[in-house]
């Protein structure tokens, strides 16, 4: 018999694997499409060009993940350029936010002095404020009713670091904390395309939009993971499937038995505990626990029987939120696109991500489609062409531009997503050939994932990339459910470990190290 058997094969799934088989814990990974990485995989989406299918960098990977499980000396290669974001709007002038936030200043004095004045406070306060925060992204999140004297003590260390901040800062950290991120980019800048650039981290991936209460958050955990108020423009060589296949390498080496091409039907309880999995050719496999690695609302609602779950729970777990407003789509160029305001120095300014969405005011239409059932006529855009830093993913001299287009609701009002896919990738094209009036004489191929796709195809409930809203009722001591934090399940022996749980999406490693810490405790105590 298996001591672990995890469900799902993504990028926590692995780490997880990784640490519970470093442990001396029998481990078994199946995973149900034919090859493992969940929604952080290369795939072929036109004949020689390859991408991230999904997921379009490193979240970054939480540094003491990356250390551990020494993925660098496993295949893992991370190519970080120098710029984050370039942001571009429609009157053909341009941005771009560095590493740097004193070279990021020297940009914005062609905007706005006082802007690049105000930037390098921004990004040292932003900075000191992240330090603080950092500690909670390994932290297994505290009982709210009865928290243990070892959660007490961690919450205490917590305290005493925020008050190491001064006065500002911690003032800041209250306050921005629930803040709509308009209102704090607006406080803080007056340039509208440098408030628009900034804002988008609050809203990735949400519905949300920049004026919903609480997106400000997106920023300060951004800083938590980094220091910056924008996310990273890291990238692995040969796509995210690089990342998984080290995390494959590693797992294997420890122990771990990966198998693919294995769908999961069923949890089934034996005795008041998850006893064992049933596949879908009605294959049973017995483990001492199961974790899972997908998204609450699939493991609760469609593996598990409702008759084993708490009415109360059931009931809260239905309403959990997990409705898609992205989609992804991914073209195939035979040359180098021309961004128009990018003419002199372009090429070096596109190597990070490339922001589509020029104030605040847009980003709010955007969003407002999504609230009536319609996709983004003019949506926000998440760019990268990741053959700038890694040829090898296209034919010499073609390129690959990987779209992140928002707002694409799950549920349409008007037809489906079947039938409206192609026409969605139309609009986003149009809507990007404006920015780059060489687009449509490059493409030779095209895929277009609509959220529908992100569920029937990436198991991802409601087509949500993280699993859930990361808004401030589902987050931390929240994520997934209040009580339900710890990474255990009103289950005996079934345990969650995927982006639903703390900290959340994006490919940190971070909820699948933290689920395995905690399952390896109780696996010790069980042996005292």
């Amino acid at each position: 018999m298996h001591d672990i058997i995890i469900i799902g094969g993504g990028h926590n799934g692995l780490v997880a694997a990784c640490y519970l088989a470093k442990a001396g814990l029998k481990t078994l990974v199946l995973e149900r499409r034919e090859i493992v990485g969940g929604g952080a995989v290369t795939e072929e989406f036109h004949p020689g060009f390859r991408c991230s299918t999904l997921a379009q960098g490193l979240g970054p990977l939480l540094p003491h993940v990356m250390a551990d499980l020494q993925l660098e000396r496993n295949g893992l290669e991370v190519i970080a350029p120098d710029v984050r974001v370039t942001g571009i709007d429609d009157e053909g002038r341009s941005l771009t936010l560095y590493n740097d936030p004193t070279r990021t200043a020297k940009e914005l004095a062609t905007l706005s002095a006082k802007d690049a004045q105000s930037y390098p406070e921004f990004a040292k306060s932003l900075e000191r404020i992240g330090r603080v925060l950092r500690p909670l992204l390994a932290l297994t999140p505290p009982t709210i009713e009865k928290p243990t004297p070892g959660e007490l003590w961690n919450l205490g260390k917590l305290g005493l670091s925020f008050r190491n901040l001064d006065k500002r800062d911690a003032y800041r950290l209250l306050r921005w904390g629930p803040m709509a991120v308009a209102d704090l980019v607006g406080e803080c800048f007056e340039t509208e395309l440098l408030r628009a650039t900034i804002a988008a981290r609050g809203i990735f991936g949400a519905f949300a939009g920049p004026w919903s209460a609480g997106t400000s958050a997106g920023l300060l955990w951004q800083a938590a993971m980094d220091g910056q108020a924008t996310a990273p423009s890291v990238f692995v060589k040969g796509g995210l499937g690089g990342l998984t296949q080290a995390l494959a390498t590693v797992a294997r080496h420890a122990g771990v038995e990966i198998r693919t091409g294995v769908a999961v039907e069923r949890i089934l309880i034996a005795d008041e505990k998850a006893s064992s999995v049933v596949l879908s050719g009605g294959d049973e496999i017995s483990a001492r626990a199961i974790v899972s690695n997908t998204d609450p609302r699939s493991t609760f609602l469609k593996l598990v029987d409702p008759t084993d779950l708490d009415p109360n729970f059931l009931s809260k777990i239905q309403n959990y939120r997990a409705v898609g407003t992205a989609a992804k789509i991914n073209l195939a160029l035979s040359g180098l696109p021309s961004f128009a305001a990018l003419k002199n120095d372009g090429k070096a300014k596109l190597s990070g991500r490339i922001h589509i969405g020029p104030n605040i005011d847009y980003l709010e239409r955007a969003f407002d489609a999504a609230k009536y059932g319609e996709y983004s006529a003019q949506p926000y855009l998440d760019v990268t062409i990741p053959t700038l830093v890694d040829p090898s993913l296209a034919p010499a001299g073609a390129h690959v531009i990987s779209i992140h287009a928002q707002y694409a609701p799950y549920k349409l009002k008007a037809g489906d997503w079947d039938r409206r896919r192609e026409e969605f990738g139309d609009n986003v094209v149009k809507m990007l050939t404006g920015y780059v009036p060489n687009l449509k004489e490059l493409i030779v191929g095209r895929q277009v994932i609509t959220p529908l796709d992100l569920e029937q195809v990436y198991g991802l409930s409601g087509g949500h990339i993280f699993h859930g809203e990361q808004s401030l009722d589902q987050f931390f001591t929240f994520r997934p459910l209040i009580g339900w934090a710890q990474y255990r399940t009103p289950i005996n022996g079934l345990y969650l470990c995927g982006a639903g749980t703390h900290p959340g999406g994006g490919v940190t490693g971070g909820p699948g190290a933290n689920a395995a810490r905690e399952v390896i405790k109780n696996f010790k105590a069980m042996r005292s």
